[in-house]
């Protein structure tokens, strides 16, 4: 004889039975009677919060179709730059992308003295639709050679330490690099043209047409600055020395019609300290290439000055551009405008709202006292 509880139990077995039946059976009724969607009764729905949501694709209007030039230089952007130096550059990346390269696509080399990590290659590759190479310096490109006098290197970077020298202490092997090696880099050697670019710089104007391309029909080998200035007598005392001797031994790799005037006063006999200032370069690979230059580096670098003294890669591309090739072959870049810190050149007048640029006409490095520009301009008039 089954008691009352039993009936109980029974019943209740039955009824457990039937909604796992049916929780199988019937999608709906399964969602509806499960745990959690009680529970949302009493507590509230547990969905993520709205933001979280994507956009529905239908609200985005996407760019319309640009009409890509139908000729392009053999050209490519380059960039130096360490793994920790991934928001700088991608803030640099941003501007030329935006300003110049969705338009004319033109690929990005990479350079390290070190493997990119995975992370750095997956955020630079999210800010172009172009080809992105990256690659790692050969050690020897990039560290000091055996042959240098390594007491004698460290006395001096010692010295310029406590004199108070500005970079007194640090950037040799790149700038040893920049100066004899970046263009020998086996990713650049499918390239004619190359467009130098540091992390952290400004690009102020709208860049409507194609620079390689000027370069290119118009002969440019260095069409490459938009500042100028005055180098530091500290890091590069001996320098003009060598390259005088350099001129002496080899006067037929001297370019006729140069621009020994941006260079010197007096006929070459001294150094005003003028350069073009080589984080923003756009120059022909091949002229780097080309005999006097590779000549005159490996002269340079024999000399030790790279790490006896600090001879940067500004004043030893400068004075190869000015001596090796025809101040025609020269150009500045009026009107992009580009800021890396501390200086800038910011396009004047029509050529200002032409770019629509946005950087302040009145903030303009060009004719500063410590500006080469009055100095280029004279080699023309």
């Amino acid at each position: 004889m089954m008691t009352p509880m039993r009936y109980i139990l029974l019943f209740l077995g039955t009824i457990i039975s039937i909604h796992y039946i049916l929780s199988f059976t019937h999608e709906e009724y399964g969602k509806a009677t499960s745990i959690s969607n009680i529970a949302e009764q009493w507590t509230g729905s547990k969905s993520d919060p709205p933001y979280k949501t994507p956009v529905p694709d239908g609200y985005y209007k996407p760019d319309a179709p640009m009409d890509l030039q139908d000729r392009k230089a053999n050209a490519s952007f380059v960039m130096l730059v360490r793994n920790s130096d991934l928001i700088g550059i991608m803030s640099s990346m941003k501007q030329i992308e935006d300003r110049f390269n969705r338009k004319f696509q033109y690929p990005y080399v990479f350079l390290n003295d070190e493997p990119f990590t995975q992370s750095f290659k997956d955020h630079i590759l999210a800010l172009t639709n172009t080809k992105v190479e990256f690659g790692v310096i050969p050690p020897d490109h990039w560290h000091q050679p055996s042959w240098v006098d390594e007491d004698r290197a460290s006395k001096s970077r010692d010295d310029m330490v406590r004199d108070n020298v500005i970079y007194g202490g640090t950037y040799r092997n790149m700038c040893r690099f920049n100066s004899g090696f970046f263009y020998r880099h086996e990713l650049l050697q499918q390239y004619r043209y190359y467009w130098r670019v540091e992390p952290d710089i400004k690009l102020f104007c709208d860049v409507d047409y194609d620079p390689f391309l000027v370069m290119q029909d118009q002969n440019k080998v260095y069409a490459g600055f938009t500042i100028s200035l005055y180098e530091y007598q500290a890091t590069i005392p001996t320098l003009w020395n060598a390259v005088k001797s350099f001129i002496n031994a080899n006067p037929d790799l001297v370019a006729p019609g140069n621009a020994m005037g941006f260079l010197s006063d007096d006929a070459g006999e001294s150094y005003n300290l003028c350069h073009f200032w080589s984080n923003f370069e756009i120059a022909d690979l091949d002229f780097w290439r080309g005999e006097a230059y590779s000549k005159f580096f490996e002269y340079l670098d024999e000399q030790g000055g790279f790490y006896y003294e600090r001879w940067g890669d500004a004043p030893v591309h400068s004075i190869g551009a000015a001596l090796f090739a025809k101040k025609e072959q020269i150009h500045f870049f009026n009107d992009i405008g580009y800021r890396h810190e501390p200086f800038q050149h910011c396009p004047q007048g029509d050529l200002h709202a032409k770019g629509k640029c946005w950087c302040d006409p009145n903030q303009n490095f060009d004719y500063e006292w410590y500006s080469c520009l009055n100095r280029y301009d004279k080699i023309f008039s």
